[in-house]
């Protein structure tokens, strides 16, 4: 049998690779949503970063707006729309940091450039000019020169841990195809919904 049948991963593992091919930018791009412990919603894009059969990774600045949210309530939701393949999935779960090791290998994967940017933005905090984060960036460049540039100690990612996560194919005349995965003790139960 087709592992894309009953292991949600596989199946978005599968789709992730036809986005990659399809899809003219950043196929991994995935809107999060999060919230305050009061239930204030929120949503940005991010960009995934690895997915396993843990859960779904990406990172940010733990000061930012969304790390501040995870870490108050750690739940959190993600919707991946693609739309030259008429597709998404939808994905729900509790939220985890990610080791240091994986934030610290993934960190010195970046571009040199993003490494400096992540120390030089203050993500989500008021900006009072332009010339400000760009006079951030300059004194970040002289002060690690072209030596190694430690990943700062507020900067990490988080693992999105599935609970439910959904498939949606557009189908004619909006009887779009929808199945979901729900995770349970011995694996994961499926069902259709209604369009």
């Amino acid at each position: 049998m087709d592992s894309t049948a009953t292991d949600p991963i596989a199946r978005f593992e599968a789709w992730m690779a036809e986005a990659a091919q399809a899809e003219p930018n950043d196929p991994n791009a995935v809107c999060l949503a999060t919230s305050t412990p009061d239930g204030r919603p929120s949503a940005r894009m991010v960009l995934l970063k690895g997915v396993d059969a843990r859960g779904f990774v990406f990172y940010t600045n733990l000061e930012s707006r969304k790390g501040q949210e995870l870490a108050a309530n750690p739940e959190a939701a993600l919707c991946f729309h693609w739309k030259s393949l008429h597709r998404s999935v939808r994905v729900e779960g509790a939220v985890e940091p990610v080791s240091r090791e994986e934030a610290d290998a993934y960190y010195q994967s970046r571009a040199r450039g993003s490494r400096i940017g992540a120390w030089a933005s203050r993500q989500s905090r008021p900006l009072e000019s332009r010339f400000a984060l760009e006079k951030a960036v300059a004194e970040y460049t002289m002060k690690f020169g072209i030596g190694e540039i430690p990943r700062p100690a507020f900067w990490s990612g988080f693992r999105l841990l599935p609970r439910r996560i959904e498939f949606w194919r557009d189908m004619p005349f909006r009887l779009h195809d929808r199945q979901v995965f729900h995770r349970e003790a011995e694996g994961w139960r499926i069902e259709a919904l209604y369009p």
